[in-house]
């Protein structure tokens, strides 16, 4: 029976919906970054050329406006979707005003807590954008308009486009993939096996979502709400990305420590992560540059 599990760690928190040691669906809420959900206070820094409030030391954009205040007052939001990281204006969080009482974001997950079986290949899927499949491959990357899943495989095109169905659904879910997602089947000759597609990724994807029919080129565009960053959109911040995975592995060394790792995967070490590893793991931590190091290659001894 799946089951939700709980995992505190340093820098963020993870869900994962766990079936024995496979990971079904998996979930990430980064410390200082304020989650979906969250109601607080928020003064009102710009109206235009689009309405710009900041709280908690964040930014927060209002997509459908605001009304009743000026520039510099203080404003209720609502936020719909965390800030994804990076430069572009549109990764920055979402809200919308709102008159309900200052709240928390509801848990991650209701779930019990643990150590998540299975995170490591989860990470590794989501650095890579690969996802192996009986019989193909599937290759996952970010764009500015959306997420793109490229099937490829060896099985003739009706059974590859089945089997790439339920491995996109799959994938969609154990990487938290929200927002629009485009999947690049091989192209199918008759509706029949077009609608079969469809059909499988009806039932394995978890609802809400909606998508399109597939096209003569072997297009679909599914839809789900995005209220957080992906896996996905994690990796594409490649150094912290790695820190913070340093940190899990690093967790469950006892006493002092060396973290040898990439120079930029030191930098995005924050000292309080730093401050809470020693915390943890009951001994001082030392910090080692280690250019020949792959980002992804970093260790503790």
């Amino acid at each position: 029976m799946p089951e939700w599990i709980i995992e505190d760690g340093i820098g963020e928190t993870r869900a994962a919906l766990v079936e024995g040691d496979d990971v079904l669906e998996a979930r990430v809420r980064r410390d200082g970054v304020t989650p979906a959900g969250t109601i607080l206070d928020a003064r009102l820094l710009a109206i235009a050329p689009r309405v710009t409030v900041e709280a908690a030391g964040e930014q927060f954009l209002l997509p459908r406006g605001a009304s009743g205040i000026s520039e510099g007052a203080t404003i209720r939001i609502r936020v719909t979707r965390e800030a994804l990281g990076g430069a572009e204006p549109w990764k920055r969080a979402l809200a919308v005003q709102t008159d309900a009482d200052p709240a928390p974001a509801p848990p991650l997950a209701e779930g019990r807590s643990g150590t998540i079986a299975g995170w490591d290949e989860v990470l590794e899927e989501a650095r890579t954008g690969l996802v192996d499949f009986d019989g193909g491959q599937l290759r996952i990357e970010p764009t500015a308009a959306m997420t793109m899943i490229d099937v490829d495989g060896w099985l003739v095109p009706d059974k590859l486009g089945q089997m790439a169905a339920w491995a996109s659904a799959r994938a969609i879910r154990r990487l938290d993939l929200g927002g629009s997602t485009g999947i690049d089947f091989p192209s199918l000759e008759g509706r029949a096996a077009r609608k079969q597609v469809g059909d499988i990724l009806d039932d394995y994807l978890a609802k809400p979502f909606e998508r399109t029919a597939m096209n003569g080129f072997g297009f679909v565009q599914v839809v789900r709400p995005k209220t957080r960053a992906s896996l996905i959109d994690l990796a594409a911040d490649r150094a912290a990305f790695e820190a913070r995975a340093l940190l899990r592995r690093a967790a469950t060394h006892v006493g002092a420590a060396t973290l040898h790792a990439h120079p930029a995967v030191i930098a995005a070490l924050r000292p309080d992560w730093i401050a809470a590893l020693e915390r943890r793991i009951g001994g001082a931590v030392n910090l080692k540059d280690a250019p020949g190091l792959a980002m992804s290659g970093a260790y503790v001894a």
